[in-house]
């Protein structure tokens, strides 16, 4: 059990007092008291206004679930429910045309395309991994992956398979062919290289000399112009590195002494506090928040066994390089920092109100976050992270443009009590709320001067579809989700209204997770869309991920694109308001419908089960045919929001969820076997994890919004205190 001091009106946790004072202020030119007593200031500024916008929220959707009660959902003519929903607030009207004007914003969101990163920050591991994720190994990325075949005698055996060896080489030259032409020849011809003029020489195994067909991309060296030991070119704003090494064990075999050829990868990465974390108490946020003080310090490390070997694990420092005109210069080493706060809904015990309540979360995020990365703003290490003194908070599951501007406002309070710029702290807007969605532009409009970002996110935008509407009908098989009008229309129209608001070189439109991280050539094949749609960054399950995703953005300038699709009509609001009802649900068969409900319980509690009985927020999950799928709250909200919508509609019974849910917690039980750790759930049917699992699907219609925070922490905290 936690002990509290108290100042202020407020209660707070010793261990984070603790941490305030040793920690977090040192430095700093604010001290504790100053801190606790912005904290109570902040607490009664906004913490009623936080739960005025809760109320909102629940008064907005039981007038929804009143009218699809009484009305027939007609999809064409949707005249009447727009002005319904015109009359509830939920849709407001759309003003005159505006652009942002958000300042100081690093070239990375701004103008660099590329891969993005989710992490856990609770995670220290994973959370270095994907801060140094900014450059990877191209070599290693297809060697490890799918990417190349295995006949042949191509196997991934042993420690190196010299035939897989030479098939990544050959994909890798051929990349550099593509996209770094030569005057004449191919890499595969190069044997050495030199630099003389300011001009890259490539000697080919002819005895001739060429010369790069864009010689603007050749940018920088290392070592001497006579027998450099890299080489750096760039091409629509990303980096390749061609690393140069006759003694390594690849450089021996490659005439031109290549060892391996580096790719820019994860230009971006979020260090989440939410969905991909189990963060429930005090203990819990203090672990998140000591990670993002290493990371906005440089001092973050991590020490594990790798190999039957030590690994210490930190931050890589920015990279070194000479240009062709022979002056130093330095590359990032590391990823672009954003920090992803929790919504508006959950509390935490870490802090206390004057009457003994849990204060929002969200605004404990706020706080810690910010005052932390005012390290980074001093800019006086060698690992810091924004160029351009911007802090980057992503912030998830608002609803309309009344909560946009509430957390702008929290904004603006804790930079004026921090002694902070104006607009310094930038806000990305996640677009995974349908309430946000249509009404995207004035989302954007309220945080014109901070806003950086703005993406659409499959799953809780699903969730949130389902529960939504919950009323109007049971909705079609979630296989068939993708298929529905509205979720083309809401992938678009995202794109549109960022263009719209004069995103393009200013901020970025990003897309959602490609889900299964041992299929690599499935990602390769389909994630160019993404690019091609308009997007400069795209969420990845992992490094490797990044690496690879990276060449699509070599494939395409998506500034390119996005004036093209700038002249494009707009994207219907109908399209988007299109409800994804099963026309036909009562011929669906009984096998089908059992499938379904199936594979939502088994990925439901595959995921449950760890975030409850191991704290783990967010892990490769086995689905039912045991594909390992990335699984974070996203993905658990749409399994438990479908199950609730068909058991509201009497296309499932209650019995038949508890009897799905215990058939697979059998199979989850044997999935995880492997796992030393793991607690299983059957015979018994009894543990906080099935408990929560259950609880998700059979309640799921009375969860605020369809979440599955509330759950999942109950849960979560009632296992912690055994």
């Amino acid at each position: 059990m936690s002990q509290y001091k108290t100042s202020y009106d407020i209660k707070y946790t010793n261990e984070l007092d603790e941490f305030l004072q040793n920690e977090v202020l040192s430095g700093l030119d604010i001290s504790v008291d100053e801190f606790w007593k912005l904290t109570s200031e902040i607490i009664t500024e906004f913490s009623d206004r936080n739960k005025s916008l809760l109320e909102k929220r629940k008064d907005i959707q039981k007038s929804i679930n009143d009218w699809h009660l009484n009305n027939d959902f007609d999809v064409d003519n949707l005249s009447t429910y727009k002005e319904f929903l015109r009359s509830i607030d939920y849709l407001v009207d759309e003003g005159n045309d505006f652009e942002i004007s958000t300042s100081n914003v690093d070239k990375e969101i701004a103008i660099t395309a590329g891969p993005q990163l989710v992490v856990p920050v609770m995670n220290a591991r994973f959370a270095l991994n994907a801060a140094n994720a900014r450059w990877g190994s191209l070599y290693d990325a297809l060697y490890g992956t799918d990417m190349i075949d295995e006949s042949d005698d191509a196997e991934k055996t042993g420690a190196y398979n010299p035939i897989r060896g030479d098939k990544v080489i050959a994909f890798a030259k051929q990349f550099l062919d593509q996209y770094f032409q030569l005057q004449d020849g191919s890499f595969t011809d190069v044997v050495s290289f030199s630099i003389e003029n300011k001009a890259l020489n490539l000697h080919l195994d002819n005895a001739t000399i060429t010369m790069l067909d864009d010689e603007s991309k050749f940018v920088g060296f290392t070592g001497s112009a006579n027998s450099p030991q890299s080489v750096l070119l760039t091409n629509n704003n990303l980096h390749v590195e061609i690393l140069i090494d006759q003694s390594h064990s690849v450089g021996a075999t490659d005439k031109a002494g290549i060892k391996d050829i580096l790719l820019e990868s994860a230009i971006t990465t979020i260090m989440d506090c939410e969905d991909s974390v189990a963060a429930v108490d005090s203990a819990d946020k203090l672990e998140v928040y000591r990670n993002w003080l290493g990371l906005m310090k440089g001092d973050l490390e991590e020490q594990f066994m790798k190999g039957g070997r030590k690994v210490n694990r930190k931050l890589n420092p920015d990279r070194e390089y000479v240009s062709p005109d022979l002056a130093e210069f330095k590359l990032s080493g590391r990823s672009l920092m954003l920090v992803r706060n929790v919504g508006l809904l959950m509390t935490n015990s870490a802090v206390l109100d004057k009457h003994n309540n849990e204060i929002p979360e969200g605004i404990l995020d706020a706080l810690f976050t910010i005052c932390i990365a005012k390290h980074d703003l001093k800019n006086t290490n060698a690992f810091n992270n924004s160029k351009s003194g911007s802090i980057y908070i992503v912030k998830p599951k608002l609803h309309g443009p009344d909560e946009v501007k509430f957390v702008c406002d929290l904004f603006s309070a804790i930079e004026n009590g921090l002694n902070i710029k104006k607009n310094t702290v930038k806000i990305g807007i996640m677009d995974e709320e349908r309430r946000t969605t249509v009404n995207l532009k004035e989302c954007i409009r309220v945080a014109k001067d901070r806003v950086i970002f703005i993406n659409t996110g499959f799953l809780d935008r699903t969730g949130d579809e389902i529960h939504t509407s919950m009323e109007a009908g049971p909705v079609v098989p979630k296989s068939e989700m993708k298929m529905q009008k509205w979720i083309n229309a809401y992938e678009d129209w995202n794109v549109d209204v960022g263009l719209e608001c004069g995103f393009k070189g200013k901020a970025q439109i990003g897309k959602g997770m490609w889900p299964m991280p041992d299929e690599m050539l499935k990602m390769y094949q389909a994630k160019i869309e993404h690019p091609s749609a308009g997007a400069n960054c795209a969420w990845v399950p992992s490094p490797t991920a990044a690496t690879l995703h990276a060449m699509h953005y070599h494939e395409m300038l998506v500034s390119n694109q996005q004036e093209i699709l700038l002249s494009r009509d707009k994207i219907n609001l109908d399209d988007i308001l299109c409800i994804p009802l099963a026309q036909d649900i009562q011929t669906l068969d009984q096998n089908t419908i059992e499938l379904e409900l199936d594979n939502n319980c088994q990925g439901i509690l595959g995921y449950v089960v760890r975030w409850v009985n191991q704290g783990i927020g967010c892990s490769k999950v086995p689905d039912i045919n045991n594909i390992g799928l990335m699984e974070d709250r996203a993905t658990c909200r749409i399994s438990s929001q479908h199950v609730a919508n068909w058991l509201h509609h009497d296309v499932i019974s209650k019995e038949e969820v508890i009897a799905s849910m215990k058939k697979m917690a059998e199979i989850v039980d044997q999935q995880n076997a492997g796992d030393p750790n793991y607690l299983p759930m059957s015979p018994s049917f009894d543990g906080h994890a099935f408990n929560a699992a259950l609880k998700l699907a059979i309640e799921g219609k009375d969860q605020p919004s369809g979440y599955t925070e509330p759950i999942l922490h109950q849960e979560r905290l009632k296992f912690k205190a055994k």
